[in-house]
């Protein structure tokens, strides 16, 4: 198991508009060990935007638990299914990929760095929300210094965390900052009940300016209601 999946942050190697894991293997993200402290052992989860299953292999060494995903490339799934773990096909920012689910069906939805890559997020968090008890969702902060400072000085769209992509040919079609976020979460019902941020300024954004300084974030939230 690789450290870090650099090669799908490559595009001169991939595609992250629709990844391709048939020469992948499962890797680790700095985000893995944060989800893991955070779910319980012998509850039931889903892993929204699996890829090839790395999170949930992560997951299930570290802890008693069931957990199955969701994967738009079908090499992902192949992958997935190779290896053991469950995973089908589906489109996580489509209404009709979430029938089969019944209302809080899982103790924990996982979204890891994927929300800014969905079409509809909108429909993606009601249909979250509503099949899961808890929700874990990361993204790139797109409000992040360093982005700012190449839009002031460069002029054009920030490239410090499109790795090597361009604004064309990137799968980052729905960038947003953790101001962003948390207005969503206000205005949906979503409480947030931890935070962990990412990025050399992290130990300064855990406490000041966290728009500014965190390079990514992660949110452990629930609906209001439970």
């Amino acid at each position: 198991m690789s450290k870090s999946p650099e090669s799908l942050d490559n595009p001169f190697l991939n595609d992250n508009r629709l990844y391709d894991f048939r020469n992948e293997d499962f890797y680790i993200r700095e985000e893995f060990p944060i989800i893991n402290n955070w779910i319980k052992n012998k509850t039931k989860n889903i892993d929204l935007g699996c890829g090839n299953g790395s999170l949930m292999k992560y997951l299930k060494e570290q802890k008693n638990i069931e957990i199955e995903g969701i994967e738009i490339s079908q090499s992902g799934v192949d992958f997935c299914l190779k290896n053991e773990l469950i995973a089908k096909r589906g489109e996580i920012d489509k209404q009709e990929t979430y029938n089969c689910f019944s209302n809080q069906q899982f103790d924990y939805a996982i979204c890891n760095v994927t929300l800014q890559m969905l079409l509809f997020p909108e429909i993606f968090i009601k249909e979250m929300t509503r099949i899961s008890k808890y929700q874990i969702i990361s993204f790139p902060n797109f409000a992040y210094f360093e982005n700012r400072l190449d839009l002031l000085f460069n002029g054009v769209m920030p490239r410090p965390m499109l790795h090597k992509y361009s604004w064309f040919n990137t799968g980052h079609i729905h960038q947003l900052s953790i101001k962003d976020f948390k207005s969503f979460c206000k205005k949906n019902g979503l409480q947030i009940i931890k935070r962990e941020d990412f990025g050399c300024f992290s130990f300064i954004s855990r406490w000041f300016w966290p728009n500014f300084f965190s390079k990514e974030s992660i949110f452990l939230c629930k609906k209001y209601d439970i």
